[in-house]
């Protein structure tokens, strides 16, 4: 039986690029197959103990709520990994997250700490997915919040909190599943790159099409 975990990152906000942002909150959801289709068994959820930037900023609070007492009394990176590859389990296992931003910073950070790839594979882009379901072309992604209007639902939760953002995405990911074919691939084998965050509110932009529009008006009004 196969085996989906849609899962969100949320990381530490940063105003001086030459730091790396750190992972704080890991959130996924585990699907497995059914008559139906892929139906929910399990949601895993652990905030991450920063180590390159160990207090967090106000930015960081502000668009996450992550505060600086939960990361203090969570799991290292390392430990945090060892939970999720434990929670996941053995088998096969597709990986899909909402855009290519949360597979890269797994890659990144795990290349950094010397941690071994080959658990981050049968990576999926849902977001890509769906905005070409949608006629879109791949330059006009469709952000979560516009998706699940587009798709009939309403936002459940929090947005900017890792669990909450996958168990969205995963009701994005049930209902499109009939329509899309899941990749096979492992990370280990992918070239070595860097992750480029653009923050930025282009007019054009429309509410939800850019995720990182409230990032962004943060930056524009420091505190």
């Amino acid at each position: 039986m196969r085996t989906y975990i849609v899962f969100d990152l949320e990381f530490t906000v940063l105003r001086k690029q030459q730091f790396s942002a750190d992972i704080i909150e890991i959130g996924a959801v585990k699907l497995t197959d059914s008559e139906q289709g892929p139906v929910e068994v399990d949601r895993f959820q652990t905030y991450v103990k920063p180590e390159r930037n160990k207090i967090i900023t106000s930015h960081t609070t502000e668009f996450t709520g992550i505060t600086q007492e939960q990361v203090d009394a969570a799991p290292t990176f390392r430990d945090a990994i060892d939970l999720f590859q434990q929670w996941i389990g053995e088998g096969t296992y597709y990986l899909c997250s909402w855009g290519p931003d949360d597979k890269q910073h797994f890659v990144r950070q795990c290349r950094d700490m010397k941690l071994e790839l080959t658990w981050l594979r049968n990576m999926n882009d849902l977001q890509l997915y769906y905005t070409k379901l949608q006629g879109n072309d791949a330059s006009k992604r469709i952000g979560l919040a516009r998706a699940l209007e587009t798709a009939g639902f309403t936002f459940d939760g929090a947005q900017h909190r890792a669990l909450d953002d996958a168990a969205n995405t995963a009701r994005l990911f049930v209902k499109m599943f009939d329509q899309i074919t899941l990749e096979h691939n492992n990370a280990s084998e992918d070239p070595l790159y860097e992750t480029k965050l653009v923050y930025s509110s282009v007019e054009e932009d429309d509410d939800d099409s850019n995720p990182f529009r409230h990032l962004a008006s943060l930056f524009n009004n420091p505190k």
